[in-house]
């Protein structure tokens, strides 16, 4: 009889010490591993039956989230190795068997510099109110970016730091900040109810997993309004998208205060990417947009499209598109043109920058 607790603490040691990304588990495919954003079957291990698989995914879950995730058909939560490792976990069903993606948390935080994103992001930590938004697709690094800013507001900065987060991925070990990590489903019903509450628990920096449903972003939008200084995330490509995205979450009676909220509360977008690195492991690419004067009646017109431009235009003023950010990676033989090329949205113009030089 396979033990199988004993056989999914092997493959969570296994993503460890291979510092993969991504564990997933499913039937008729080998345990497999992603790292450095490419999926690799781990070749010692069988071929995943039904029984296989269910055991692995029921040796993750308590009795309540069994009879939870036989329920709703999914559930998202964190799960920690003996101390050694922490995941992100999601369970599902495909083709009515059961699976799950496990995704790695480092323990230790990294900051700015370890992460070798550019050092204007030290800037967001200094600031007492304002929106703050890290997007990008899945995968690419925007949990990690918002706990290193997070990080470094505890180390030198003494102020009441509250995340909600579905489920909790970094655990911070408070310094100079108080720092209450509230998850969904454990210390709150949902988002929306523990948003409700936020403003009566004296905060000041907030930390939003993510803008999920037009009433999360319209709370966030008033706590930086009301003097908070907010981060959150989205599932966006570009700045420009995220204004867009944000602004048509809502029906057309609302947008035109949303715009103004927008205007007068948006502070920066990062826009992130990681791509394979020429010697191994994985950079950023990043596009940042600060909301200057230009920004903010580019907003307030609705002349959204024009934001790329002024991105493009205000390099002194620390922005950068993210085609240039992928220029400089390849000027400097740290991704490949063809890598570059994959990843920009707008690969004509990335061409015509590289031969600038």
């Amino acid at each position: 009889m396979i033990d199988y607790k004993q056989k999914l603490n092997e493959l969570l040691l296994a993503a460890a010490k291979q510092n993969a990304s991504d564990l997933h588990i499913g039937v008729g495919r080998r345990p497999t591993l992603r790292i450095d954003g490419v999926l690799i079957p781990l070749a010692k291990e069988s071929i995943l039956a039904k029984d296989d698989a269910e055991g692995l995914v029921f040796a993750l879950l308590t009795e309540e989230q069994r009879q939870e995730f036989l329920k709703e058909k999914q559930l998202d939560f964190s799960y920690n190795y003996e101390d050694k490792a922490r995941f992100r976990v999601n369970v599902y069903f495909q083709r009515g068997f059961s699976a799950a993606a496990l995704r790695l948390i480092p323990a230790h935080i990294r900051t700015i510099e370890e992460l070798n994103l550019l050092p204007i992001l030290h800037d967001f930590t200094k600031l007492n109110q304002g929106f703050i938004l890290v997007v990008g697709p899945a995968g690419h690094g925007k949990s990690t970016t918002l706990a290193a800013l997070l990080d470094e507001i505890n180390h030198k900065r003494t102020e009441h730091i509250i995340t909600i987060e579905d489920p909790i991925e970094y655990v911070f070990a408070q310094d100079r900040c108080i720092i209450s990590q509230r998850e969904v489903g454990l210390d709150a019903i949902s988002f929306h109810y523990a948003l409700r509450s936020l403003l009566r628990q004296d905060p000041d920096v907030i930390m939003v997993g993510e803008m999920r449903d037009p009433e999360t972003i319209a709370t966030v939008m008033t706590a930086a309004e009301t003097g908070h200084l907010v981060f959150s995330t989205l599932h966006t490509n570009s700045a420009s998208q995220t204004i867009d995205r944000i602004i048509d979450s809502f029906p057309s009676e609302q947008q035109g205060q949303i715009v103004s909220q927008l205007a007068s509360t948006l502070v920066a977008i990062v826009s992130e990417r990681l791509i394979p690195r020429l010697g191994g492991g994985r950079v950023p690419a990043t596009e940042i947009m600060f909301v200057n004067s230009a920004v903010r009646n580019l907003i307030r017109e609705r002349k959204i499209y024009q934001i790329d431009l002024v991105i493009e235009t205000s390099i002194q003023e620390g922005m950068i598109s993210l085609n240039r950010s992928l220029v400089n990676l390849v000027r400097r033989k740290e991704i490949s043109l063809e890598q570059a090329e994959s990843y920009s949205l707008n690969p004509a113009e990335l061409r015509i920058l590289l031969e600038r030089t």
